[in-house]
């Protein structure tokens, strides 16, 4: 882990604080600003009297000088996120007996996009997250906030180098996919039922070239409207959704 990933992160929200609480997260301390109403955040508090953790009551406007999310009155001071390997990502669905579902986020920036892109993943079970260390946004307090806690359940890897990341993954069984607008199918007839990793491209190129050219499969998300691409975590969540629809077909 490099010194810029040690750097503590400030988390602002009620849910961002709770989950991270809920994870036992390294936890310094916790702001609640004066005016809080303690009957809303009972768990919050018992949590961390439990963990032991420092929670000091100040003015509003300190916590407007921590953290420019909508805090809600709160904030913490956490360790820095932990990133995962690739191999906890095998091993998360191995655990659940089921076949990788993996994210690779080509060179995304947004820190909102990958917050929502991870609320997602938390939802339909994907295993990991896979993202470069250049050209991207990392895991941050931003990041944190926009996830609502999922930050703290969806392992992500940091990698040098996506290309070579790719070809590990198909040495180890995982087939990959990518979207284009261009020489691909619909997404409906993805085939979701084999080991899996999709990559989302990044807001303004979209999937590079050389990602391109590692694919298994290049699906499209129909358009008959007048925009021509979707949120880059849009797109993200109707594939998920898709794989999950697959994987999990009504009785």
């Amino acid at each position: 882990m490099t010194e810029e990933e040690l750097v503590p992160e400030i988390i602002g929200g009620k849910n961002p604080v709770l989950e991270a609480l809920r994870a036992d997260r390294d936890i310094n301390k916790i702001w609640i600003a004066e005016g809080v109403q303690k009957k809303g955040i009972t768990e919050l508090l018992q949590l961390a009297k439990d963990k032991g953790v420092i929670v000091q009551s100040v003015p509003k406007k300190k916590i407007d000088g921590l953290t420019d999310t909508n805090h809600q009155g709160i904030a913490a001071a956490v360790a820095a996120y932990n990133y995962a390997s690739l191999d906890d990502l095998f091993d998360a669905a191995s655990a659940k007996n089921e076949d990788p579902f993996f994210l690779i986020l080509d060179e995304l920036e947004d820190p909102h996009n990958l917050g929502s892109i991870m609320r997602t993943a938390d939802a339909i079970g994907v295993h990991g997250l896979i993202i470069p260390k250049r050209r991207a946004v990392g895991l941050t307090g931003v990041v944190a906030k926009a996830s609502t806690g999922a930050i703290e359940h969806v392992p992500v890897v940091r990698i040098n180098n996506l290309s070579q990341t790719v070809d590990e993954l198909k040495k180890r069984g995982v087939w990959i996919a990518g979207t284009d607008a261009k020489e691909s199918v619909d997404y409906r007839r993805m085939d979701a039922a084999l080991p899996l990793a999709v990559i989302i491209g990044s807001e303004g190129k979209g999937m590079s070239r050389i990602l391109r050219e590692k694919c298994d499969f290049l699906y499209q998300l129909p358009m008959i409207g007048h925009v021509t691409s979707l949120n880059a975590s849009v797109a993200a969540s109707l594939l998920m959704y898709e794989v999950y629809r697959k994987r999990n077909p009504l009785g």
